[in-house]
């Protein structure tokens, strides 16, 4: 019986390091607890400006993550932050036919990542989630573009499409269904999706992967703890 080659294993180079095997050095920063607020949610506030004053690309871009149950499979997509305070992080999306909503309508909890590659910081959150009341989501919604609000009526997200003129075609028939009118309703498959903090880790990238990790955690008595992680 003939063995079976075994596929060549290839070590990718990292990038940015000389075409060298050798992963870069994180030398950008450090992070000591001293450093650090009491609160997560206003550190979070203070390091998602300094990644505006730094002019890091589209700092609010973050990693949602969830997980089907009881399979356990989990899929992820880049989303954007719109809102954050003491209730928790908060996202936009489809939840009428959506991979997320199927997952979410089975395990209620959440992960998002933030990477901020220019200031070489990552932020992680985990928790349960809530879908937002339909007037919460109408303040985001008038926000939008005309395009990007029919835009939202008309996708059905995840859905397979026969060809682009299929989607186009969605697109005019919402296009006609509110001719003339500015104001339109928040479709009510669509809307924010709040993430409840239960865990936020703080990141900062250190040379030899000896990073700096800070994980804040429910104290159970209102407020929070705040450990050093191993690398």
């Amino acid at each position: 019986m003939a063995s079976q080659s075994q596929p060549t294993r290839r070590i990718l180079n990292p990038s940015g390091t000389n075409d060298s095997i050798q992963a870069q050095q994180y030398t950008k920063g450090e992070l000591n607890i001293d450093q650090l607020h009491a609160d997560p949610i206003k550190q979070f506030d203070i390091w998602f400006q300094h990644a505006q004053d730094e002019k890091v690309h589209q700092p609010e871009t973050v990693t949602l993550s969830t997980a089907e149950l009881p399979s356990g499979r989990v899929s992820a997509r880049m989303v954007y932050l719109k809102e954050a305070d003491a209730r928790g992080f908060v996202i936009y999306s489809n939840w009428g036919t959506s991979r997320k909503s199927t997952d979410v309508a089975s395990n209620p909890y959440a992960a998002l990542t933030f990477w901020w590659h220019e200031l070489e910081r990552q932020v992680r959150v985990e928790g349960p989630c809530e879908r937002m009341e339909s007037e919460e989501s109408q303040v985001y919604y008038d926000t939008r573009i005309r395009g990007s609000r029919v835009g939202a009526w008309a996708s059905q997200q995840s859905k397979v499409l026969r060809d682009r003129a299929e989607l186009e075609g969605q697109v005019a028939d919402v296009e006609r269904k509110f001719e003339g009118e500015e104001r339109i309703p928040v479709p009510a498959f669509w809307g924010g999706l709040r993430v409840k903090a239960e865990m936020v880790e703080f990141w900062q990238g250190r040379p030899s992967r000896l990073h700096d990790r800070f994980r804040y955690t429910r104290d159970g008595e209102g407020g929070w703890k705040i450990d050093r992680l191993s690398p």
